[in-house]
């Protein structure tokens, strides 16, 4: 991500927050190591990350006497960052706390760049990426084409959910349909849901997504991923957002990822919605991996270092010419090229 150029009242402040906030960091490690000291904990448990609040997080006990409470945890200070899905070592205090002292090995994480190119993590040991889309607001391409490049750069399976089709009507009805085929063609699963009507065997299809494996809602905002927890999960008490009537974009409710127990013994992670998903942090090898029909393409350019832009003897061009890679998807790899080498060279600019 390009670094800003700053004018020395802005450094001054963002010294000033670095200071407090690492002032306010070593009380609440003095706290947790004088409880640790006075033996205020209980023995070392295995807990899971539910839900996370900035500095605390709500972690469900996973053994012993607490199995299935929830507790409020504080996080070591010398502990990686944290995210809903992780397992963790903690210790549960007398006041109905807890500490947080270890972080247990993660099998997936997926992770994206925040807005100062620092890589922000999703959500950890997740086994499907469910990316729901809509109706309204409409599909982009380029945003779902983003989820599932990081999605392949982990190994991670995705299975593409269509909601609100109750709002399809003759004039969006032929373009939604050709979004999906694209998909299909390329081997993705994908699979239409409305919040609105989710009952009998459409429930129990959206449900059967999820069964018995840790899954992550990812989209972007406004598309119903809280909607359909909370018609899956009535007891739950979830906000639900709306669409902007000015914009037609999605209003952000979900503020952080949460983990939920599905009734049919999955687990289901809602996390914020997004209108960007930057894949800054990947190198143009990666993206090409990210894209399953240009990855068999993969150094048959006639120039080793071809950028895909015009050059002679691209492959990945010819491919397109012939049919082999959609309009769409092709128009959505160069954009994404060309996003990274903008961000790349305001960062050279800025040094």
């Amino acid at each position: 991500m390009a670094k800003r150029r700053l004018n020395k009242q802005q450094q001054w402040r963002i010294k000033k927050i670095q200071q407090e906030r690492a002032t306010r960091a070593a009380k609440k490690e003095e706290s947790i190591g004088e409880k640790l000291d006075a033996g205020d904990l209980g023995p070392e448990q295995q807990g899971l990350v539910i839900a996370h609040y900035g500095q605390q997080l709500d972690v469900e006990a996973l053994e012993g006497e607490d199995t299935g409470k929830v507790l409020r945890c504080f996080v070591r200070a010398n502990i990686d960052s944290l995210v809903t899905g992780d397992k963790v070592i903690w210790r549960p205090g007398s006041d109905g706390t807890g500490v947080i002292v270890a972080r247990c090995d993660r099998h997936t994480l997926l992770q994206r760049p925040d807005n100062f190119g620092a890589l922000k993590p999703v959500a950890a040991n997740i086994d499907y990426i469910i990316l729901v889309i809509a109706s309204e607001p409409e599909p982009h391409d380029n945003l779902i084409d983003r989820y599932l490049v990081a999605a392949e750069s982990t190994d991670i399976p995705v299975i593409i959910l269509l909601n609100k089709t109750d709002l399809i009507t003759d004039r969006n009805r032929e373009a939604i349909d050709n979004l999906l085929a694209r998909y299909e063609k390329l081997g993705y699963r994908t699979e239409r849901t409305s919040a609105k009507t989710l009952e009998g065997e459409q429930a129990v299809r959206v449900e059967e997504l999820a069964k018995n494996q840790t899954s992550v809602f990812v989209g972007q905002s406004g598309v119903g991923k809280s909607s359909i927890i909370q018609t899956l999960l009535p007891e739950e008490s979830i906000r639900v957002g709306a669409i902007s009537e000015s914009t037609g974009k999605g209003i952000h409710t979900t503020t952080t990822a949460r983990l939920f127990h599905l009734n049919c013994g999955g687990d289901l992670i809602d996390s914020p919605g997004i209108r960007e998903f930057g894949l800054w942090h990947m190198t143009p090898q990666e993206i090409e991996y990210g894209f399953r029909e240009i990855r068999d393409l993969i150094g048959h350019c006639r120039f080793r270092n071809c950028s895909h832009m015009g050059d002679p003897g691209c492959a990945i061009a010819q491919a397109a010419e012939d049919g082999r890679i959609s309009v769409e998807r092709m128009k959505s790899f160069k954009r994404i090229l060309q996003d990274m080498a903008e961000q790349q060279s305001r960062g050279l600019k800025a040094d």
